[in-house]
């Protein structure tokens, strides 16, 4: 009884520590610094200085130092300065066993100076098996050996950068290991040129650049395009975005934000129109700031014209992204489209032959989000299940069950009591039930709830 709540594995040698974090994944290993002093310890960062960073043998031995292999996870605290002038670089290196680094610069005082960075493979100084980059808040000052780091890592296979204040301007040229590339939240980007042969993913999450470029990247599968810092500039370019969704026109998966698609409707494109579909795209996020009205909802059925092979459609109402105001041209594409009545937008729809599955994030019951769903059910002939999630995280599923008269399934997967379930339920059934009815003509509902919340399932309904 005694030994009850002693922690034995705190109190282990910190070999023995340090062995169970090489076998966890670094993500996961950082964690354990929330258990105890004792896993903290192992966490203390080594300090390493430099003076003279602009120096080929002073780099080289930093390179060295962290592409180095290791039987355990290792950080460092870099302090890092140029001999001409005061400029210092500080550093928190973190390097996982898997050849995974990541390094955050120093946020002691806000970078204001804009910059350029260029990542290229050229002549290394020194010899590097990094398979995965992530920078975080690199400066003007940290660039050097961003830098360095990339152009030596021969063997790269995922590079992300994060929260790069004052970056303006990204050159990349990749060799043939890199498939990952993701910049994330860097306000300050408005160019992106990207030449990489075998990559397969790209994120993107910010303003709409001025200019994106994806150069040799015919193997693309995934792309993520998320705009919800707005615009970089006040004037709109549609021929520079319909050029960029013309070059990833062969990609499997996609995440854009639903604003982009409004203002390429409401400045007149009609993508039925345009010169390219994206014919193997199978997965659609479309991600919705604030809430659901008209506009988007028309805009998003012009686009689904263009996806003829899509199998997987999920809506994502953010309630904490704000509204983007967008200028409107006066000069049409093809002609306004986005104010006609709902029943010749839904006959402008095509059939969407291949959608088997949509998924309805943050549903308010709003009428557009109604006609939304009214609009996908009667365009999707092999439509299997439709969920629909509530804000507040219950969700509801609706599925086909093949027999002679198409009926629908309803299941909910939340963990509230009985009443409430009941409560949920009858709410749904006031919603749906005039919707169901005109697409099935009978509705078969049976709630039931996931095993583990406890409940079976309560009633089976006819209408």
């Amino acid at each position: 009884m005694e030994d009850e709540g002693r922690d034995f594995i705190s109190n282990l040698p910190q070999d023995i520590l340090k062995r169970i974090l090489s076998l966890l994944p670094l993500e996961e290993a950082v964690r354990t610094t929330a258990f105890s002093n004792a896993w903290r310890t192992l966490w203390l960062p080594d300090l390493v200085t430099c003076h003279g960073l602009e120096a080929e043998e002073e780099l080289k031995q930093i390179i060295a130092l962290l592409s180095k292999s290791y039987e355990t996870h290792k950080i460092w605290k870099l302090c890092l300065s140029y001999k001409m002038g005061n400029n210092e670089v500080i550093a928190m290196a973190t390097k996982g066993v898997k050849q995974e680094l990541h390094l955050d610069f120093s946020k002691k005082e806000k970078e204001s100076m804009n910059f350029v960075l260029k990542l290229k493979h050229a002549c290394p100084v020194s010899h590097s098996d990094l398979k995965m980059l992530h920078f975080r808040s690199v400066n003007n000052f940290g660039k050097h050996l961003v830098s360095a780091l990339f152009s030596n890592s021969m063997f790269l296979e995922n590079l992300e950068l994060q929260n790069c204040s004052g970056l303006q301007s990204l050159d990349i040229e990749a060799n043939d290991s890199l498939e990952s590339l993701k910049l994330l939240n860097c306000p300050d980007l408005v160019n992106i040129s990207v030449s990489a042969r075998n990559l397969r993913s790209f994120w993107y999450q910010g303003v709409l650049p001025n200019y994106v470029q994806l150069q040799n990247s015919s193997d693309l599968v995934e792309v993520m395009f998320d705009l919800r810092h707005g615009f970089a500039r006040s004037d709109f370019d549609f021929e520079d975005v319909i050029s960029f969704l013309n070059s990833i026109k062969e990609i499997e998966i996609l995440t854009i934000s639903s604003w982009l698609l409004e203002c390429l409707c409401s400045g007149g494109v009609i993508f039925s129109r345009l010169e390219f579909k994206f014919n193997k795209l199978k997965e659609l996020n479309w991600i919705v700031d604030s809430n659901m009205n008209k506009t988007k909802r028309d805009s998003l059925a012009c686009f689904l014209n263009i996806c003829p092979s899509l199998e997987k459609l999920t809506v994502k109402i953010d309630p904490g992204l704000n509204s983007v105001e967008f200028p409107i041209s006066n000069l049409y594409w093809h002609e306004p489209h986005l104010w006609l009545d709902d029943e010749t937008v839904k006959s402008n729809t095509f059939q969407l032959e291949n959608l088997k599955i949509v998924e309805f994030w943050g549903y308010k019951s709003e009428e557009d989000e109604l006609i939304l769903i009214r609009l996908l059910l009667d365009k999707a002939n092999m439509l299997e299940t439709v969920t629909v999630t509530s804000p507040d995280n219950h969700s509801w599923e609706f599925a086909k069950i093949p027999q002679p008269r198409q009926k629908q399934t309803l299941k909910t997967n939340n963990n509230t009591s009985v009443s409430n379930l009941l409560q949920k339920q009858n709410a749904v059934f006031s919603l749906f039930r005039t919707l169901f009815l005109r697409v099935c003509g009978e509705i078969n509902v049976v709630l039931c709830p996931d095993q583990k919340s406890g409940f079976s399932s309560l009633s089976t309904f006819w209408f």
